[in-house]
């Protein structure tokens, strides 16, 4: 049986990165992507729990290329019998932040210029004490970091975890409402509906259907509320 870790995050700065740009607005999704949780809680890079991932590759200080690499970074979890789900907001606000540039030309290109035209963009970011939750699934007891980073600015977040209690794995029709990557949960699956959340790399859903599936049922240890959450998720991936 697996254990089942819930995990909840609040943000002690705002958190950015941009999941849509619409214009001069630079958007914040209030969703945070599986891929973005596996990296900042250290399972790619950390020698417990990925030996296997090249030195070259990690990103703990220093990131030599613009090149994602989800392949090569998520695929030992397989191994390993790790998976976390994508952060839904509990309880979250949004801020709106306004930067300005000027037109500096001249310093890219040596074109020669009278004129300094100031410009300007907004980014919606997440304030700070907002509240995120998601689930990480393990084959084997593992230690997750209290406090971590993410996004653009590197944002300082705080994780509390708490181990879900008995669970029983079980077959049948069931709704899950938190995000999912639909990567990881349609090829085991059969999921009749679902409401899309755009971002990249993947697009996550949520409100999700799924027909004669298999989940483990377990009560939350904050509410009491009775989850079902869909099993033998991996992370599917193209190198």
């Amino acid at each position: 049986m697996p254990i089942i870790y819930c995990c909840q995050l609040e943000l002690h700065d705002s958190l950015y990165y941009a999941t849509r740009e619409i214009g001069r607005l630079y958007e914040t999704e209030a969703v945070i992507h599986n891929y973005a949780l596996c990296y900042a809680l250290g399972l790619v890079d950390s020698e417990v729990y990925s030996t296997t991932v090249a030195d070259e590759h990690s990103y703990r200080y220093f990131c030599p290329e613009q090149v994602p690499k989800y392949a090569e970074h998520l695929t030992p979890l397989n191994q390993q019998g790790i998976y976390v789900t994508p952060g839904r907001a509990v309880n979250h606000t949004a801020i709106l932040n306004t930067w300005k540039y000027a037109n500096n030309n001249y310093h890219v290109e040596m074109e020669k210029t009278q004129k300094n035209i100031p410009s300007f963009g907004r980014a919606k970011e997440i304030a700070a004490e907002s509240q995120f939750e998601f689930f990480v699934i393990s084959q084997k007891p593992i230690k997750l970091p209290k406090w971590i980073r993410l996004g653009k600015w590197m944002s300082k977040a705080e994780v509390t975890i708490e181990e879900a209690g008995k669970i029983n794995i079980k077959t049948g029709d069931f709704t899950f409402r938190h995000p999912l990557n639909p990567l990881d949960v349609m090829f085991t699956h059969q999921v009749i509906s679902y409401d899309v959340i755009n971002m990249p790399p993947v697009s996550l859903i949520q409100n999700v259907s799924i027909c004669q599936g298999e989940y483990y049922e377990l009560e939350h240890p904050n509410t009491s509320e009775k989850l079902r959450l869909p099993a033998k998720m991996q992370y599917r991936l193209k190198a």
